[in-house]
Order: structure tokens, then sequence, then C-alpha cells
């Protein structure tokens, strides 16, 4: 049977998302004028996240500071992130894809991979298919995507970043020569900058010159692993399943760098609690406890510390991973330097595992009371965003003293 995949990219998905809840509110068309999706631009983290067409114009790009692009286009239209709609939209494209095979791995929240082998008996023209697959998804949901078709999950993504937007493109086992090898180098998937460099250096300038060379001559620079996977994919080689079933995180973890530095540990432990709740929410949202919790500082001259501690018992419970979040802060955070970053991480995930019962019934109480409040927020997040209740308004908890 003729393997064949289908690899859907959404065209500038956080700016396309933003554009099409714009526009169904009588506004202008951010996909049609310069405009970017970025946060504050007076805060020294915001970015360009996503931007339009003629934003590129300017040669804004994508990961730059705001205050950098609004330089190159000082009339730049900036709209905030929403990552609620983000992720309404993309649950949305990924069920259309599902009418049509029931094997769709989510590549990312803007990417997914269809596996279509076997599907001709029902489709008998999967290109055009393909073609229907993206006209729906415009029509229903008022965004594009491009579609790569391709005998594989690698030559499927290659095809989806040809020309843009709102196309199909193919790249068969039998097209690789026409349309792959001719490439630059950089333009093959997954290569780094640095490796790009070294092939260049050895004049190694084509996805073709790469499919041919000595295999010895490649590992001499970049060793017998790497040499084999480059060869292999310059040459259109990929045996990678397409898989339906998300793999089990091994863990959860959220850090944030700070609009100001924090200088007291009421402002840290506010923070700490919101990336705790958000870490744990995806933690019970998965089925897993954690049996370890570690947090991350940075200070203001960029150096980082972390400390790790293992629980005694893993636990989905918010309020014990933040007293032990908290507690790891204490240790490591002096009181008076200036933090710039803090994180939290969920490690040693176990899935599907009961939690000991405690031998005091006051204490069993109070975990199950945390049980039942965790399940509460977490349902009022699902059908109302995670914005519909806050971590600080629903619990009340007392910060471990530093000792």
């Amino acid at each position: 049977m003729e393997r064949v995949v289908f690899h859907v990219d959404v065209n500038s998905a956080f700016l396309s998302w933003s554009a099409v809840r714009q526009c169904r509110a009588g506004g202008e068309d951010l996909r049609r004028i310069p405009s970017v999706v970025s946060g504050d631009p007076g805060k020294r983290t915001s970015v360009v996240l996503a931007k339009s067409i003629p934003a590129k114009v300017f040669h804004i790009r994508t990961g730059e500071p705001i205050t950098a692009a609004l330089r190159k286009c000082p009339h730049l239209v900036i709209t905030p992130p929403d990552f609620t709609l983000y992720s309404a939209c993309s649950r949305a494209f990924k069920d259309i894809c599902r009418e049509y095979t029931p094997t769709v791995e989510e590549f990312s929240i803007d990417e997914c991979f269809l596996d279509m082998s076997g599907m001709g008996r029902i489709y008998p023209d999967l290109t055009a298919t393909a073609h229907e697959i993206k006209d729906r998804i415009h029509r229903e949901l008022g965004f594009t995507v491009n579609i790569g078709v391709g005998s594989n999950k690698l030559l499927a993504k290659m095809a989806s970043d040809f020309e843009k937007p709102d196309r199909v493109h193919t790249l068969f086992a039998s097209e690789i020569a026409q349309k792959l090898w001719p490439l630059p180098i950089e333009d093959l998937l997954f290569l780094g900058g640095a490796t790009a460099q070294k092939l260049r250096r050895m004049r190694v300038n084509t996805i073709g010159d790469l499919a041919g060379i000595d295999p010895q001559r490649l590992q001499a620079v970049v060793g017998k692993s790497m040499s084999r996977s480059l060869i292999a994919s310059a040459n259109g080689i990929d045996e990678s399943p397409v898989t339906a079933e998300r793999p089990r995180a091994k863990s959860y973890g959220h850090s944030l760098t700070m609009e100001e530095d924090v200088k007291d540990a009421e402002t840290a432990g506010r923070i700490l609690l919101a990336l705790t709740d958000a870490a744990a929410s995806r933690l019970r949202r998965d089925g897993g406890k954690a049996g370890s919790v570690s947090v991350q500082i940075r200070s203001d001259r960029f150096q980082n510390r972390s400390h790790q501690r293992h629980l005694p018992q893993p636990t989905d419970v918010t309020r014990r991973l933040y007293e032990t979040a908290t507690a790891l802060f204490a240790e490591m955070w002096d009181g008076k330097t200036p933090l710039r970053l803090l994180g939290v991480s969920l490690t040693d995930i176990r899935n599907g595992e009961g939690e000991q019962i405690c031998l005091f019934e006051e204490e069993e109480h109070e975990q199950e009371r945390q049980r039942k409040l965790d399940a509460a927020v977490d349902t009022i997040r699902s059908r109302y965003g995670r914005g519909a209740v806050q971590p600080g308004s629903v619990m009340t908890m007392k910060k471990p003293k530093k000792t």
C-alpha cells in the first residue's frame, strides 16, 4: 500500500485567528494591513509573535522586540495575543481534518499530520481531497491553511512550506529530484544554522548536493549519527509513523520573565502560585500526579539557580505542590537580589496511580477538600476559559516562613 501523508499548516496562525475575530466584529482585516500579534509595546519582554504579509514589506521578523518593529513601521497595528481563542481555532480546524481520517497527529497548535494511506478507496484523488479540506477550513472557519501532500511526514511538511498562502503542494518520492534537491541546504527540515554553515564550507549548497555526498566525508565533519540522518532526510527518507495518540508528558512546567524585576517575597509568592496552578491544571487534565517539584530563578544579572524536592507521595493537588514550590524558593532566594525570571516544573510523573491515604482524618479531609476545589476550578475554566478563575480568588494559602 502506497503511503500518503498530509501536513496541514495554518498560515500566520495567531495573526489570522485574531483577524477573523476582528472581521466578524466589523473591524479591519489585520491580514491586509501591516499588523502583528504582540504584547504591550511599553513592556521590555514584548516580542512579535506573528505578522501579516504587508508587515513583511517592512522587514519585521517574528521574535524581534516590538519596539524594534515599531521603529521599522511606526503605523504598525498591534493586537494582543489571546490563547483561549487560539486553542478554540486549533480544535476547530483539526476537527475538520478528523472527518477525513481517524489518524490525525497534533504537531503543534497550528499544525497537524493526517495519515491518508489506504484512503484512496474513499477519496480516489487525494490531492483533490487536500484542496477540499483547505477550502472547507477557509469557508467554515475564515482562515487559510497550506497543505503538503507527500510520501511521508518529512516530505509532506517540506511541501507545505512551499509557496504560501492558501495552497496545496505535493512532494512524492518521484518528485524529489525536481522539487526537493534544487532547494538551498538551509531549507532542509530541522537543519540547524551551524550545521548549514559547515555544509556550505564543504561546498554542499543544495539539498541535492547533500543527498549525493560521500557518507565518509560528511561523517568526518558532523559525526556518524548526524551524517546518516542528514543523508536520509536529503533523500526524502522518513519512516516515522503518524500517530493520533499524544505522547505522555514527562514534565509540566511554566516560567515567566517579569516585566519588572521582583524584589519582594509577596510578589514572588503570587507568581509562583500562578505558575504552579497552571502546571497542576495541565497535570490533572492528563490524569497524572507529580512526584517531584523544582523551582528555577534568574537574577537581574542573569545568574540561574534551581532546587528540586521529591514529594513523600505523588500528588496533583495545587496547594501541596505550591507549598513545596514556595519552600524551595525560600531556600534559594536571599530576599534582596532582584529576580528577572521565576519557573516551576512538576516532574517524576506517575499516571494512573492512586494517592496514599493519610493516617490522620483531619489531614485527609483537607486533602479531599482541595481535590474537590481543584476539580471545580478546572471545570469552570474548561467552560469559560482560564481567566474565569484566578488562583488567588479561590485559595487561601499560607506561605512557609523562610528558615
